[in-house]
């Protein structure tokens, strides 16, 4: 069934609402120009009843923004004038009389009448049976005049435009057509986007996400498009969030009905497709799943993916293969189509804790806790180079290295840049050949200002017994010399690194110096970092810790 709104009642929705807003200027204009008038009264009986009892200034002030016939505007203006000349207002009678426009009418049309009228202004007193010839009075005039002035005239509730929307979004949220508990774009019929914003540190935690503690999130990504917040709990439970609120996006269906996507065991790894419809789950069982982001809908399984589990999983850019890499020390391409293995690299001897594909897709990194990044062909799955990185440096052969936790590449970078996170003081820069272009680390400065590289060196919260306790969760704290690293991720443009310590601490490095730029608390005493995602437009960060807690950061 469908419903024919005419276009009239849609101009007088906005006329309304200009009206309400005492925009009258705006609103005589729409009127003359689509000849569609308003003529809404808030009362039809208040407006009759102030006629009758002769409130000529406020009937006035009505008829002004009304659409009245001119007939019934000169019965009208002819009282008015009538009673201005009763109570001998002489110069307002005469005013009225001879410059407005219903009695220019009058005198064009109604000669007589008018001549009746300047006759009774020129008479030194008021004759009531003169004025109101064939025995009427004036409050007979005065109801005569009310009674076809309430015919010309509607009552509406007020504010029709703004509820008949407010109806349509209440009824859109109904049906699941638009996300809960967000900002909407009405204009535009869409969530306001997010625009790119210039690189900052977000040192404002604004939001959290509570989630019980045996079940804390072990993943979390953030979309491509910069719409949703995805998180993996060790409970197996793959959530959509709104991540300016910190609530379950109950808009998706199978949310709101509890219908979660969920895998078997933990939930180790996420990644989006680019175009942020798909999301790729990889679990501590060794299983992969893919789904589609909107309905819930497990789009294809890889029971057997790995043998142990998936520390890390993306898709190529037409999402047609699935990346993994695993406890099980291998890296490994499967196909969307097939379900099946297509690539294994096979090199590392220990767990494999990231792997991502180049931006061609050509080539393949990894990071392993063996403690070496390789760099492989994506055609015939050959290790191009193996890169063993220590205290700022290419180590050298034979020499110990530390964990490799994750490897990524830097977006918007000019050249490709791919930072490798190890589990020590340092994260290194390299360009696609495996060359270290920048060592970011916390300077073992001796106090002076330079050495510190821009750190923010407020003083932490005092404890008692002259030591330092640990400071409050989003204080600025000056560097700790000891605390390795646990997780990385870049800003929205690739200018910093923020880095999370095993002392909770995040720090913010600075790529083109690598130079540490600020340092602060960003979990709670006690709680260990688990991993930290990166919003794709703008300086918001989501740092997920052991204690169950997911706390949201903006600059």
């Amino acid at each position: 069934m469908s419903l024919e709104i005419e276009a009239a009642d849609v101009i007088r929705l906005v006329q309304q609402f200009l009206k309400e807003n005492n925009l009258l200027r705006t609103l005589q204009t729409l009127q003359e120009e689509s000849t569609v008038a308003l003529n809404t009264v808030d009362s039809v009986e208040g407006f009759a009843s102030d006629i009758k009892h002769g409130r000529w200034d406020i009937v006035l002030k009505t008829v002004a923004q009304l659409n009245i016939s001119q007939k019934k505007l000169v019965d009208l203006y002819e009282q008015i004038t009538l009673e201005l000349m009763e109570l001998r207002e002489l110069s307002a009678a005469r005013s009225l009389l001879r410059q407005t426009d219903p009695m220019q009418y009058l005198k064009d049309h109604h000669p007589e009448r008018y001549l009746h009228l300047e006759h009774l202004l020129s008479r030194t007193y008021f004759d009531e049976k003169e004025a109101y010839p064939n025995e009427t009075t004036k409050e007979a005039r005065r109801a005569a005049i009310a009674q076809a002035l309430a015919q010309e005239v509607t009552v509406v509730a007020p504010s029709r435009l703004l509820a008949l929307l407010g109806q349509a979004i209440k009824w859109q949220h109904a049906q699941g057509l638009l996300p809960a508990d967000t900002a909407y774009d009405l204009f535009r019929g869409a969530a306001p986007q997010t625009f790119a914003e210039d690189d900052a540190p977000p040192t404002e935690c604004y939001n959290s996400i509570k989630f019980p503690k045996k079940g804390h999130a072990e993943a979390a990504a953030f979309s491509p498009d910069g719409q949703l917040l995805v998180t993996g709990s060790v409970d197996g439970f793959v959530e959509v969030w709104n991540y300016m609120t910190g609530k379950l996006r109950k808009d998706l269906k199978y949310q709101a009905e509890d219908n979660m996507m969920m895998m078997d065991c933990a939930v180790l790894s996420l990644a989006f497709s680019r175009d942020s419809e798909m999301l790729v789950s990889g679990a501590q069982d060794g299983k992969i799943k893919v789904w589609k982001i909107q309905s819930g809908q497990c789009l294809r399984r890889f029971p057997t993916a790995h043998t142990q589990g998936v520390t890390s999983v993306s898709l190529s850019k037409d999402a047609s293969l699935v990346l993994s890499s695993s406890f099980d020390h291998t890296i490994r391409i499967h196909g969307m189509k097939s379900g099946k293995l297509t690539k294994e690299f096979r090199g590392h001897s220990s767990f494999v804790n990231s792997a991502t594909f180049s931006p061609d897709q050509t080539r393949i990194f990894s990071a392993s806790s063996d403690g070496t990044a390789k760099i492989w062909d994506a055609k015939s799955q050959d290790c191009i180079r193996t890169i063993a990185l220590s205290e700022g440096r290419v180590a050298p052969p034979g020499a110990s290295s530390p964990t490799a936790l994750s490897v990524f590449y830097l977006p918007r970078s000019s050249g490709e840049r791919i930072v490798v996170c190890s589990r020590e003081r340092w994260a290194y820069v390299l360009d696609p050949r495996g060359e270290v272009v920048r060592a970011l680390s916390q300077p073992s400065g001796s106090g002076d200002d330079d050495d510190m590289g821009g750190v923010d060196t407020k003083p932490a919260v005092g404890g008692g017994g002259g030591r330092a306790a640990r400071p409050a969760v989003g204080a600025a704290v000056a560097g700790s010399s000891s605390d390795d690293h646990v997780a990385a991720a870049a800003s929205p443009k690739g200018e910093y690194v923020y880095v999370a310590t095993e002392s909770g601490e995040l720090r913010a490095y600075a790529v083109d110096s690598g130079r540490l730029f600020m340092t602060w608390k960003a979990v709670a005493d006690g709680a260990e970092v688990v991993g930290v995602a990166s919003h794709p437009f703008a300086n918001v960060l989501a740092v997920y810790s052991d204690d169950g807690t997911v706390s949201l950061w903006k600059q």
